[in-house]
């Protein structure tokens, strides 16, 4: 374990991505517990404090002075905790949707590679049937039939991610069912069950790890999307696409910069979890 730490630490841009999504998850967790703004969904509104700029200092009737360190936006409401607020939506939904995703895809992976046959040619034309169908088509396709909500969010990004996990898995599994230890534990009458999933599912970890971290970056950015066009988190719940969504068309006035700042958050975590896949695969390649 400390040697695999070693060798993935000696990739530094996806140390320090590791790092910033530990510490966004550190914030998710923590919650409002650390948030300037702690009231339910960083939602306080002071109409007195609008549109204030960054690292203004508001002294308040009482004075009470308070740092707005990302400003404040057209009610007043602190921006830093809303995107605090925020990451816990966006880490939650990757997280759900990644784990639906894997579940899904190493399951229809795993038979097919393994069985073969037409259990295999089933199951490929099952995911070439959803590989040509566009991602975000789908996702707007599931979440109108199903509703607005972050439920449906999960769900949507969750069935629409597991074809890149299934392709990757099947590949792995066709090429270890030829080892002889495979042979071996089926010669010795193992239920199919234990030998995909006991001794055949841990040699294939690596690249799933890595199409998992890609699918966590891709389902932030669905999120995302799906928040800007209202499908997602639900105002007054903060997400950082709907944080955009209230102040894109500011984008090119003096207050830009509270449309800019989230979009630089979300384009931080995609990287982060872009150099933390590189980072895996470069540390499998040695």
């Amino acid at each position: 374990m400390v040697r695999t730490f070693r060798e993935f630490a000696k990739h530094t841009p996806a140390l320090i991505g590791s790092i910033w999504i530990a510490v966004l998850i550190i914030v998710a967790l923590l919650g409002s517990s650390i948030r300037p703004d702690p009231s339910q969904h960083a939602n306080a509104q002071n109409l007195e404090r609008a549109l204030l700029s960054p690292g203004a200092n508001w002294t308040d009737a009482s004075g009470v002075q308070s740092i707005h360190w990302l400003g404040t936006d057209r009610y007043g409401r602190d921006v830093l905790s809303r995107l605090m607020a925020g990451s816990a939506i966006s880490l939650g939904v990757g997280f759900t949707s990644v784990l639906i995703a894997l579940f899904i895809g190493i399951m229809l992976g795993a038979w097919a590679g393994y069985r073969g046959g037409w259990v295999d040619a089933v199951i490929s034309w099952w995911i070439q049937v959803v590989w040509t169908l566009p991602t975000l088509l789908m996702v707007l396709a599931i979440t109108m039939a199903f509703g607005k909500g972050l439920w449906q969010v999960f769900l949507a990004i969750g069935l629409t991610m597991w074809v890149d996990v299934a392709r990757i898995v099947r590949g792995q599994f066709l090429s270890l069912r030829e080892m002889e230890y495979i042979q071996a534990a089926e010669g010795m009458g193992f239920s199919d069950a234990r030998i995909m999933f006991r001794h055949m599912l841990p040699n294939a970890l690596g690249p799933i790890v890595v199409i998992a971290a890609a699918n966590f970056a891709s389902a932030i950015l669905i999120e995302s999307g799906l928040s800007f066009l209202g499908y997602g988190a639900q105002i007054p719940t903060p997400s950082w696409g709907n944080v955009i969504q209230e102040h894109y068309h500011l984008i090119t006035g003096r207050h830009a910069w509270l449309a800019i700042i989230p979009g630089l958050l979300i384009i931080s975590v995609v990287l982060a979890f872009t150099f933390i896949g590189d980072g895996i695969r470069e540390m499998q390649s040695r």
